[in-house]
């Protein structure tokens, strides 16, 4: 693989996301090379419905250039593409394509109903980031693990979606069900204004429980992973659900205040699951020659 290209993708990640960048970049190659692809990739397609007058290719544009791969040129994207499916044979391109199908719902669907369709949401936009990781992360193709994948992605789409309410309200988009809204009391009005009160605070505690569920079956089968590639996965978990903690400090307020875990905190939890790691390591050792 071109070492040009990598650092091209490796630098969409640096730059996009610390926290996934630091939970990935101690996998062996080519796993570590395979997580900053799927990441170049899957931001271009953000991009490209987010940020659509910076974006190199429109959403459509995108799905064109990947069905017809083999022929793709013009960006580094493609040529990374092409080395990504034939270093991982059991990588296919439809979770690509059912993200591209979330993020074009994103053009029409802007404000949120049930809880059903921001699941369904949740699904197809990161869920589907499970279905491309784990043919990297791993050499089996164990339906159990698949599962969990996704439900690791969902409950990070919550934490997005958590995060970046007062973001998200400017593009006016609303991704908090009006079902959870209603729930609690808290009204249209209420949003539009911004208002942080007790009943605001409830609507999010509710998305933090469904996301701690999520978490939990999505780190189910976590020692079943190549132990790196375990390790990995737990960090990037960690680092998103402390999100949700930062979330808390800032005291609810989404609308004003984006959460952010500080470096001092990701060092704290890379220590504490370094160590985790070791002794569960340690344990498997044991176990192997006794």
């Amino acid at each position: 693989m071109n070492e040009a290209i990598i650092s091209r993708c490796e630098e969409m990640i640096r730059k996009g996301s610390a926290s996934f960048y630091h939970a990935f970049r101690g996998l062996p190659s080519p796993r570590r090379e395979a997580v900053f692809v799927i990441y170049a990739f899957c931001r271009l397609i953000d991009d490209s419905v987010d940020e659509p007058d910076q974006a190199p290719y429109s959403i459509f544009q995108l799905q064109h250039h990947l069905k017809e791969l083999d022929q793709a040129e013009g960006h580094f994207i493609w040529p990374a593409l092409r080395w990504l499916f034939g270093e991982f044979p059991n990588l296919t391109k439809e979770p690509f394509f059912r993200q591209m199908e979330g993020q074009i719902s994103d053009l029409t669907l802007t404000h949120y109903s049930t809880m059903k369709e921001l699941e369904h949401y949740c699904y197809l936009v990161a869920g589907t980031v499970g279905e491309m990781l784990l043919p990297v992360l791993r050499d089996d193709n164990s339906v159990s693990a698949m599962t969990s994948g996704i439900a690791l992605g969902k409950a990070m789409q919550i934490v997005n979606i958590v995060r970046d309410v007062g973001e998200d309200k400017a593009r006016n988009r609303r991704y908090i069900p009006m079902e959870l809204m209603v729930r609690h009391g808290y009204t249209m009005e209420d949003f539009e204004e911004g208002i942080v009160d007790e009943r605001f605070i409830s609507v999010i505690r509710e998305l933090q429980e469904i996301a701690s569920r999520w978490f939990e079956e999505g780190l189910a089968d976590v020692n079943t992973y190549p132990p790196l590639s375990g390790f990995a996965v737990e960090l990037a978990a960690s680092f998103y659900a402390s999100i949700l903690d930062a979330v808390e400090a800032n005291q609810y307020d989404v609308y004003t205040k984006r959460a952010f875990v500080t470096d001092e905190r990701k060092m704290k939890l890379f220590l504490k699951l370094a160590a985790k790691h070791k002794k569960r390591s340690g344990k498997r050792n044991k176990a192997a020659v006794s």
